[in-house]
């Protein structure tokens, strides 16, 4: 996918003031960080970034949940309870074009680092808010993880097996939601600047964005007053669209309409179904979908997983197998699209990454920096922004970093 060109020049020259932990806030900067921006991340002292503890497993003591979200940025660690320390994050700003904080409605005002107060400092910053309710509403002030927002939001009543305790999907969609939101605001607000010339508050709520994700699913609802069923792998409108276990694993089929319906049969020498009036519209399955599934579980059980990934795939009927994470990562596609990298850490060694899902023409997708270590580029920082080396040192010695 190479192409020669850096994929920094995308947002080269715009600078990000982060002061996001755990993953809805570091998802965001690092995607603007692979577009090419120059992200400043703002760690606590000794402590940094929370995630930096989230563990096992650890990679020579670096957190590989930490590791898998913050490339391509740079760590200075600041003291804001310190005027010192204050004083250099509104220097930052001074010169940035966003700043995004993840602290609970009200807190960032009381650091001093509120809207109104970088507002002054820079009217062309673009403020971002990630927070789990958003900035106001009976729900602002309280926090938000990952399962409590999928329990909130609905996905926990729509995932798994009917009659069986409510299950969580196992990547924390919650937090990467927000992250995709807050970077879709910001892109707009940078947009609207070029525009205008000033910048913009950006108020992202997690449940907000999960709520706006159950997309089908609320229009179920919407259309027939009824709540959607777990329905384990399939789907509450399209039959059959779910996994099947063949006779040594687990795959999925999609046949998402009458023509694929008939191709599916024909292909499985299963024509008799095509004129069955149990099957044969797309209402038709759904209403017998349990008929059906039972139908087919035992056809796919008489042979192995990629005898009917074969089968299918040679008419273009959409399947594909279960596969595990490892599975995922020596899957030919994958490695094609170059959506495993590896990059050498100061203290890790070598470690892979997740490459970059946005591809352009003409743009290379390679990862420019490692995850920084805490503090990695404190004195680098304070240099551009002026501070001699005397000046930083007695910035140590009062704990303003």
């Amino acid at each position: 996918m190479s192409r020669g060109v850096k994929l920094g020049h995308v947002l080269e020259g715009i600078r990000v003031v982060d002061l996001t932990e755990y993953l809805a806030g570091p998802y965001c900067t690092m995607m603007l960080a692979d577009l090419g921006a120059d992200v400043v991340k703002v760690e606590q002292p000794r402590r940094g970034d929370g995630s930096r503890q989230w563990g096992p497993p650890f990679i020579e003591g670096e957190s590989g949940y930490f590791l898998s979200i913050n490339r391509n940025k740079k760590s200075i660690t600041l003291n804001l309870k310190s005027p010192k320390g204050l004083e250099i994050l509104h220097k930052l700003v001074s010169s940035a074009d966003v700043f995004i904080e993840n602290y609970r409605p009200g807190i960032a005002e009381k650091l001093g680092i509120g809207y109104a107060t970088l507002n002054r400092l820079n009217e062309k910053l673009v403020y971002c808010s990630i927070s789990g309710f958003g900035q106001d509403g009976p729900y602002s002030k309280r926090p938000l993880y990952d399962i409590v927002g999928q329990a909130m939001s609905g996905f926990m009543s729509i995932t798994g097996e009917e009659d069986r305790p409510p299950v969580k999907i196992g990547v924390a969609i919650s937090d990467i939601c927000g992250g995709m939101f807050a970077t879709i605001g910001i892109l707009a607000a940078l947009k609207a600047r070029d525009q205008t010339g000033q910048g913009r508050k950006i108020d992202v709520s997690i449940i907000d964005g999960l709520v706006s994700w159950l997309s089908h699913q609320a229009g179920y609802y919407f259309a027939s007053g009824m709540n959607p069923e777990r329905l384990t792998s399939a789907h509450p409108t399209i039959a059959p669209y779910q996994a099947f276990k063949a006779s040594d694993a687990y795959f999925v089929v999609a046949v998402g309409n009458d023509t694929l319906w008939k191709t599916f049969c024909e292909v499985l020498g299963i024509r008799q179904l095509i004129a069955d009036p149990r099957f044969l519209t797309n209402p038709d399955r759904v209403k017998n979908r349990n008929e059906l599934a039972r139908i087919l579980q035992g056809i796919f059980a008489t042979n192995p997983a990629n005898v009917w990934l074969q089968v299918l795939d040679s008419v273009r009927v959409p399947c594909g197998p279960v596969q595990t994470v490892s599975e995922v990562f020596t899957d030919p596609q994958v490695l094609h699209r170059e959506m495993l990298q590896e990059v050498h850490h100061p203290k890790a060694g070598k470690i892979k990454v997740l490459g970059v899902p946005i591809k352009m023409d003409g743009v290379s997708t390679t990862i420019r920096a490692p995850p920084p270590m805490l503090g990695e580029h404190t004195i680098e920082i304070l240099h551009t922004l002026g501070y001699s080396d005397a000046e930083i040192k007695k910035l140590e010695q009062e704990e303003a970093l």
